[in-house]
This record gives structure tokens, C-alpha cells and sequence, in this order.
């Protein structure tokens, strides 16, 4: 069964921009070979640490979604623990927060229009509806021009 993963991973900042492009190659050789996908791969660069790790204060962060199964993760996470260029990592799987937020969103939605047909207004949000400081694009009466002094 293929989930959806995040995999985050710390490079040392002593590696090069083809030490950390090696290091991606060898995750996705991992992931074709072992039957999954790799949906995307985001390098934020190098940035500082929150704390320090050992000796470093900087690393470079790569994000990167996968779809695959278990075993794919597991053997994942095994080679990125043997490596010594990367400093951390952690793979998160999201497939199954992506459905808790799905199913809230809708029972938010759901709730809503209940409490709305109970007070005898439409299911729906009409345009102009919303709370107070809430910018409404559809105002005709106000003029950026107006009385600048």
C-alpha cells in the first residue's frame, strides 16, 4: 500500500552543492528501485540551526515527498542514518494528517450551514457577508483618492 511521506533531511554544512545533489540521487535510486514515487523535492538551502548539533550551527535543509510503502521508509531511514553528511532527518507520514484535516474542515462546514439554515439565512456565505475589518473587494463607495490633507 503506498502512503504519503515527508522526508526532511539536515546536510552538514562542510558538503558541497554535489555532496547534497549525490545524496538526493541516492534517495530517489531508493525509490524507483524499491517501487515508489518521488513527488517533489524542495532545497530551502543552508540555514541556522534552531540549536546546536555536535559541532554545527548551520545545515541544509531538504525536504522531500515520497509515496511509497513502509519498507521503502524503513530502508530510507536506515541509509540516512549511516551517512555521515547528514546530520538529522525525519520522515513524517502525511497522508493520514491530510485526512484528519479533510474530515474537520468539512465537519466545520457542516456545522455551519446548520447553525445558518437555524437562523433562517442561506446554507452559504453570500458576498459582502463576514466579520468586521474583513477587506470586501466588492465596495463601490470608498475612494483611495479621497481628501488626502
Amino acid at each position: 500500500m503506498h502512503r504519503k511521506y515527508e522526508l526532511v533531511y539536515l546536510v552538514s554544512p562542510d558538503a558541497s552543492v554535489e555532496q547534497v545533489s549525490d545524496l538526493h540521487t541516492q534517495v530517489d535510486e531508493i525509490v524507483q528501485r524499491l517501487g515508489g514515487q518521488l513527488e517533489s523535492t524542495d532545497n530551502w538551502g543552508r540555514r541556522r540551526l534552531a540549536y546546536e548539533i555536535g559541532r554545527h550551527r548551520e545545515a541544509t535543509y531538504v525536504l522531500e515527498t515520497i509515496l511509497g510503502s513502509g519498507e521503502l521508509m524503513k530502508e530510507i531511514d536506515r541509509r540516512l542514518k549511516v551517512s555521515d553528511l547528514v546530520i538529522r532527518h525525519l520522515v513524517v507520514r502525511v497522508d493520514e494528517v491530510q485526512g484528519v484535516i479533510e474530515r474537520t474542515r468539512s465537519r466545520r462546514g457542516d456545522a455551519s450551514r446548520r447553525r445558518r439554515t437555524a437562523r433562517g439565512l442561506p446554507p452559504e456565505r453570500q458576498p459582502g457577508e463576514g466579520q468586521r475589518g474583513e477587506q470586501d473587494d466588492d465596495r463601490d463607495d470608498f475612494d483611495m483618492t479621497e481628501d488626502r490633507r
